[in-house]
C-alpha cells in the first residue's frame, strides 16, 4: 500500500511538499518529486533542486536558485 502524500505548493510546480508514513516509500516519493521538478527546471535554466528533510517523514523538494543547474542537493533542517 502506498501512503505517501505529495502536495505541489505553487501551481507551477516550484516545490513539493512530501509526507511519508514509513522509511521504505521515502526513495520512490522523492525521485518521482525530483523528477516532477525536473520539468520546470529545464524551462529556465537557472536553477537546481534542493530537497530538505524536515522531520522523520517530512521533506520538501523545491526548485532553489542556490543550486546549479542540473544538480540536486539535499539538507536536513535545524
Amino acid at each position: 500500500m502506498n501512503t505517501h502524500t505529495m502536495q505541489a505548493q505553487a501551481a507551477d510546480a516550484t516545490s513539493i511538499r512530501l509526507s511519508f508514513a514509513s522509511a521504505h516509500e521515502v526513495h520512490h516519493g522523492l525521485e518521482t518529486a525530483v523528477n516532477t521538478l525536473i520539468a520546470s527546471a529545464v524551462q529556465d535554466r537557472r536553477c537546481g533542486i534542493r530537497v530538505t528533510r524536515h522531520e522523520p517523514g517530512a521533506y520538501t523538494v523545491a526548485l532553489d536558485e542556490t543550486v546549479p543547474f542540473g544538480e540536486t542537493h539535499e539538507d536536513f533542517a535545524a
